[in-house]
């Protein structure tokens, strides 16, 4: 199809990455291009193309797949390197801006990234101060349109051993956003199939510039669509 948004996205193994999988099924507007280092089974009735390298190469296959839009939906956590901050910033820094910049080369002309609430450079929380510097260096690239997601906890089934922290988060989750209310309402937790469906919402959109989506926003999107003319 003519009117088809090529996406092409990277980190396709986690939460995220598996949701966006699942939410573009059925999709005839979207033509869904994976790249990941190992195989990730399909949900049922997909229909995309699946690219699998080491991510050395990763900038091969981002160009093989010729994306209107890039989703790069990388990360991980201080506990699952073992606290190794180095290890860190090697997956969510350095990796996240290789595929940037490969997305960037390959024409892109959309990017879409998965950061998180409260990211700022100038943050004490390491984390955090992290996902700030990745998004001031990502609009430094100049896409023509660039969409940084902020969600709070993220509900939804991990692969791997469980996160005690993290299950218990969502557990108690509905009802801590209750009292989560005014300012701190970004900071409510969001669905990854509510987030899936909100990226995929805004890949291919035609208005230029900077934009960042966190709670409000983000359920704004799922509310409306978003404009493409």
């Amino acid at each position: 199809m003519s009117d088809q948004t090529r996406v092409v996205l990277v980190g396709s193994t986690g939460l995220i990455g598996r949701a966006v999988m699942a939410e573009a099924v059925g999709r005839p507007d979207i033509h869904l291009v994976a790249v990941a280092r190992r195989e990730v089974p399909l949900p049922k009735g997909a229909r995309m193309e699946m690219l699998l390298s080491d991510p050395e190469h990763w900038p091969d296959a981002i160009a093989a797949g010729r994306p209107h839009t890039v989703v790069i939906a990388l990360g991980t956590t201080i506990k699952a390197v073992g606290g190794d901050r180095q290890a860190f910033r090697a997956v969510d820094h350095d990796l996240v801006m290789a595929a940037a910049v490969a997305a960037k080369e390959a024409g892109a002309r959309q990017l879409i990234v998965v950061s998180s609430v409260g990211a700022r450079f100038s943050s004490r929380n390491f984390y955090l101060s992290v996902k700030g510097e990745v998004e001031d260096r990502l609009a430094k690239l100049h896409f023509d349109r660039l969409d940084m997601i902020r969600p709070g906890l993220l509900r939804g089934h991990r692969e791997g051993p469980p996160r005690a922290g993290e299950r218990i988060g969502m557990i108690l989750s509905p009802l801590l956003d209750l009292l989560l209310v005014g300012k701190l309402r970004k900071y409510r937790s969001a669905r990854d199939s509510d987030v899936a469906r909100a990226i995929l919402a805004l890949a291919g959109a035609k208005q230029r510039g900077r934009f960042v989506h966190e709670h409000d926003e983000l359920r704004r999107i799922l509310g409306r669509d978003v404009g493409r003319g």
